[in-house]
């Protein structure tokens, strides 16, 4: 009988490693026998990976990008046009090395334009 191989998916950040950590020392299975097949780590998961990520470096913004920026964070807005959403998701996707697409998802496009304001927030620091 062949020995089945399996792939290896390389770890986003620190909650990537830990799940990792778990299932090979069971620990996790012990967990979900307890506190039942919701018990959290998904969700723990994703925050460490967010908090915590290898993501590689992030690239410097150009000064066309910057000035977008600018723009679009000198109004306190609600809203985003769909133009203003691909504009910024431009800037995200080349900074942050990134293939993120157009969603409807308010909560994606609200983290995308956290992660923005990180970066302009720095720049303007300077």
């Amino acid at each position: 009988m062949a020995k089945k191989k399996t792939v290896k998916k390389k770890s986003e950040g620190l909650g990537d490693t830990i799940e990792k950590f778990t299932e090979k020392t069971g620990i996790k299975k012990l967990v979900k026998f307890v506190a039942g097949e919701d018990c959290g780590c998904e969700e723990r998961k994703e925050k460490l990976n967010k908090l915590f990520s290898y993501a590689p470096k992030i690239e410097c913004l150009e000064e066309n990008e910057y000035e977008v920026l600018k723009k679009f964070f000198s109004v306190d807005r609600h809203t985003i046009t769909p133009n203003e959403q691909q504009e910024l998701r431009d800037i995200y996707n080349r900074i942050f090395h990134k293939k993120s697409q157009a969603t409807g998802c308010s909560s994606c496009v609200r983290d995308l334009v956290d992660r923005l304001r990180t970066i302009y927030t720095e720049y303007e620091k300077k």
